[in-house]
């Protein structure tokens, strides 16, 4: 029995049965909430969708698919209901199991995990898939923050994981738990089919895991940013593998992230995969797999250690380049993006009377610059990009044109878009236009790397300790 002092009994008492404490999670359809189960006496967490964004009538047969899954690697979907507040609104409610450790998402926060912890993650969630898929289930949303390392308070080493989340899973015959034209997933870990609104089935969710194990390693999202940024970044190129990697890792992440879906191990043939490269990792050396210097975090300088001024030049350089590019075009929108060795950077131009969607294009946390220019002409054309939400949404685009930003070493540094509603093509003597504007833009940034590490060479050297002279 949970003690009174551990919960508040003055908190909100949700249907008569579950205390709401305090906010232990929080997204765009629903806060979740640590709560108690005044029946039964127990903790447990509660999800409360935000009003409007489930249809309630058509989703009990979900519900029950969902409360019928049981397995040691998911948290488990306890009850479900419908709260009705004074003005006549309804919102839906799930109640789970309280899992007491850390996501995925807040360990690789802290620091590195050793290989075998990776490969046993892996072997948990493999187990999950091949679980949930052979009883018609996809989860949809396959991310770090939906992994709980769960802490069974014994010192175990053992990173045992747990699946949770299922609230926009999609059961075989019935209706998702989203609105009906609700994007669903989270950009980073989107399959490609998710991408450009395909036929999402199993191996969606093993791409997804794929990326996640691939994250473990790196410490950094592979396809960052926006909704599209992400979507278009992923089917130019496959993920990048680190190269220092085993064999049987490598192997086993390019598997699980091909491009075809009909090629990525589903079912029992991934938990034997991810059993196999256990065993391999627990025969070897406990260690922890470095990232290399083009996976690795880059550090980020506090704001006190740069000089204002030259942080005023790459922004102003940054807005003024993506100005000219739209004018180039004759564009409403024109996006950049690039990783400097102290921050990352990102402006954009947005015309005015452009819908209030093209505000949400925006760049995230995390770095994955396309290396070739890319055009699409007629995005409602384009076999890849024709479901996309960015097509098929209220901005309604239908040009895409982007160059690399390019250091002057070769390596790419960013991403330089100009996006239109109308269909149109992109001239050779344009595509120079635009790399020559990407040039400017390295170039302005390069001189205030140079700047940053003059001005770094001439402060003296911080002196560690007291001062033992005589």
């Amino acid at each position: 029995m949970i003690p009174t002092e551990e919960h508040d009994a003055s908190a909100p008492l949700l249907d008569g049965r579950y205390r709401l404490e305090q906010a232990i999670g929080q997204g765009g359809m629903s806060v979740v909430y640590r709560g108690v189960d005044e029946s039964l006496h127990r903790p447990v967490a509660i999800k409360l969708f935000h009003a409007g964004i489930v249809d309630i009538a058509r989703q009990e047969a979900e519900l029950g698919v969902l409360a019928s899954l049981e397995h040691h690697n998911l948290v488990s979907l306890l009850d479900a209901g419908v709260v009705t507040s004074q003005d006549g609104t309804q919102q839906r409610y799930i109640v789970m199991s309280l899992v007491v450790g850390q996501d995925l998402e807040e360990r690789l926060s802290v620091g590195p995990l050793a290989s075998r912890h990776i490969a046993e993650i892996g072997y948990d969630m493999a187990e999950a898939l091949d679980y949930i898929h052979a009883n018609a289930v996809v989860h949809r949303d396959i991310k770090p923050s939906n992994i709980l390392l769960v802490d069974y308070g014994n010192a175990s080493e053992r990173a045992r994981a747990r699946l949770t989340d299922f609230g926009i899973a999609l059961a075989a015959g019935v209706e998702r738990l989203t609105a009906d034209g609700v994007t669903t997933g989270t950009a980073a870990y989107l399959s490609p089919e998710q991408g450009r609104g395909g036929e999402v089935g199993p191996p969606s969710d093993v791409y997804s895991l794929g990326l996640v194990l691939l994250q473990c390693f790196t410490r950094r999202r592979e396809f960052p940013g926006s909704l599209v940024e992400s979507a278009v970044a992923r089917l130019s190129r496959d993920p990048v593998v680190p190269e220092p990697l085993p064999e049987h890792w490598k192997h086993l992440l390019r598997a699980m992230t091909a491009q075809d879906p009909a090629a990525r191990p589903l079912g029992p043939e991934l938990v034997t995969m991810l059993r196999d490269v256990v065993i391999a990792e627990t025969a070897a050396p406990d260690h922890v797999v470095e990232p290399t210097d083009e996976t690795a975090p880059v550090p980020t300088r506090s704001e006190t250690d740069r000089p204002a001024t030259l942080d005023t030049l790459p922004n102003e350089s940054l807005q003024r380049t993506t100005t000219m590019a739209a004018r180039l075009f004759d564009a409403p929108i024109a996006l950049i993006e690039v990783l400097d060795e102290d921050r990352e950077w990102s402006q954009s131009y947005i015309a005015e009377g452009i819908d209030e969607a093209a505000r949400s294009i925006s760049f995230t946390n995390g770095f994955a610059p396309v290396p070739v220019p890319v055009v699409i002409p007629d995005g409602s054309a384009h076999p890849e990009m024709r479901n996309s939400p960015l097509v098929t949404g209220p901005l309604g685009i239908r040009f895409y044109v982007s160059v690399p930003l390019v250091r002057h070493d070769g390596a790419p540094i960013g991403t330089l878009a100009v996006l239109d509603t109308r269909p149109r093509q992109a001239t050779e003597d344009d595509l120079a236009n635009l790399r020559d504007l990407a040039a400017l833009a390295v170039s302005q940034l390069e001189i205030r790397q140079e700047s940053l590490r003059t001005t770094s060479d001439s402060l003296p050297v911080p002196r560690v300790g007291g001062d033992h002279t005589a």
